[in-house]
Order: C-alpha cells, then structure tokens, then sequence
C-alpha cells in the first residue's frame, strides 16, 4: 500500500480550500442589491398579464363601526387600472382610472361627469377609504421609487423606498416588508412629508392562483384618523385577455 505522506496530504488540503474559494465568491456575487429585490418584487405583483378582481371594501371607524363596499377592478399590465363601485346605491356607478404618466381620473355617476384628478389632490382619500387616490394607481414601485436595504427580518428584506427625483408624492418615503422565500411585500410603512409615520398597509393571506401570488386580504390603517379599511377579494381571474377599450375614458362613464 502507497504511503500518504504530509506532503500530499497539504497538497490535497491546499487544492480544496482553492476549489471552495469560486462557490464562495459566487454566493456573495448572488447576493441581491435593494434594486434587485424591489424589481423582483415589482415582478411578483405585476406578473399576471391582466387581473380581473371583485373586491369587498370594510370602512371601520375608531368606534368600531363599519360600512360596507363593493367593487370591480380591472388592472392590465403594471400601469394601467379601473375601478368601479358596484354598491350601496349611492356609490354605485362611481369608477377611477389610473393610466400611465401618473394620469388619473374619476367619473362621479350624480354628476355624469369626468374629471382629471390633478397631481396636488392625488393624496384625497378615495371614496371615504383609507386608500388615496395616490394608493390606487397601478404603478412599479421601482419605477417611482430608490430603494435601501435596510436590514434583513424575520425571512423578510426590510426596504426604505424614497422619491425618484421630478415624482410627485404625498410621501416622503415608504417602508417595506418583502418575503425573501417569493418576494411579495406583506407591509407597507407611509410617511408623511414630515417623516412621520401616519399609515400602515397590512397584505394577508397570501397564497398561490393559478401561478401567480396575490394577497386575498389587505388592510390599511390611518394611525392619525383611527380608522382602518379592509380590502378583501371575493373573486380574481387572471389573464382574461382584457381589451384596451376597458381603460378609457369612455369606459369610465359606462
């Protein structure tokens, strides 16, 4: 039998450690940036062509009373969306649109009018709800946003989001949760322009549809107002083939 001797043993141990030296370099080259995580998070929940969603809305006030809304929203690739109330009786007919280059407009059926939601109003809240105008746009976070990681937390990536330059905001940064196992955001800090925290968006039961994660239940809280409104899905189809024609201004009013 060949002898080992401590020659080749130091040779064997020297050409591991150069071996493993690669794979170590590669995790930290796989390391993700904020950008990358905000991208992927942007991926995540703007992955479905278009979605088609039925949506109960729970308005509950400091005292715990609450009102109840129904609606239907349309949403076709990350920049585009439509809203419409389908109940009570005097909300019904109500419909916002979001397209892209941050327009917006809001059709009121008493009224039978159009208008375009101008920029220094986006931070109205949208139909007595804790979501502004602002909060309903389809958007791409990292399209809006300059993101910093924060720390890592509980499986999660914690993300300070500000103000790309020349974006008009109502919000001098947000804070977000992002799940490091699917990259899907389940909390949402809002700051005022005073950097102060004043609201709080909440996603829960996240799950697979068809391929794609969604939140089935999101909850936003005005910390200042008291208030909280609840945004449950009843019911969501996935790329259904919507036609542009649904994202317009004539649609708005139908």
């Amino acid at each position: 039998m060949q002898k080992i001797t401590l020659t080749t043993i130091l040779f064997f141990l020297v050409a591991f450690l150069f071996i493993c030296q690669p794979e170590e370099l590669n995790a930290e080259e796989l390391t993700l940036t904020a950008s990358q995580i905000l991208e992927k998070c942007d991926d995540v929940i703007n992955a479905p062509t278009d979605q088609d969603l039925r949506i109960k809305l729970i308005l509950i006030d400091k005292k715990g009373k609450e009102k109840m809304r129904e609606m239907s929203m349309l949403q076709k690739g990350n920049d585009k969306r439509m809203v419409k109330f389908l109940s009570p009786a005097d909300q019904r007919g109500i419909a916002f649109l979001s397209l892209p280059d941050d327009i917006m407009y809001l059709y009121l059926p008493a009224f039978k009018k159009i208008r375009r939601i101008a920029s220094h109003v986006k931070n109205t809240k949208f139909a007595g709800s804790d979501f502004t105008y602002e909060d309903m746009e389809a958007i791409r976070y990292s399209k809006k946003y300059i993101p910093e990681l924060l720390k890592k937390e509980e499986n999660h990536y914690v993300l300070q989001l500000k103000p790309r330059e020349g974006v008009k905001t109502d919000y001098s940064k947000l804070v977000m949760w992002v799940r490091m196992d699917n990259f899907y955001p389940t909390k949402i800090e809002h700051y005022n322009k005073g950097d102060k925290l004043y609201k709080i968006m909440i996603s829960k039961k996240i799950e697979k549809v068809n391929g794609y994660w969604i939140s089935k239940e999101y909850e936003m809280e005005d910390l200042k107002a008291e208030h909280k409104t609840r945004m449950m899905i009843l019911d969501v189809k996935f790329d259904s083939g919507l036609s542009d024609d649904k994202f317009t201004k004539r649609y708005l009013s139908r």
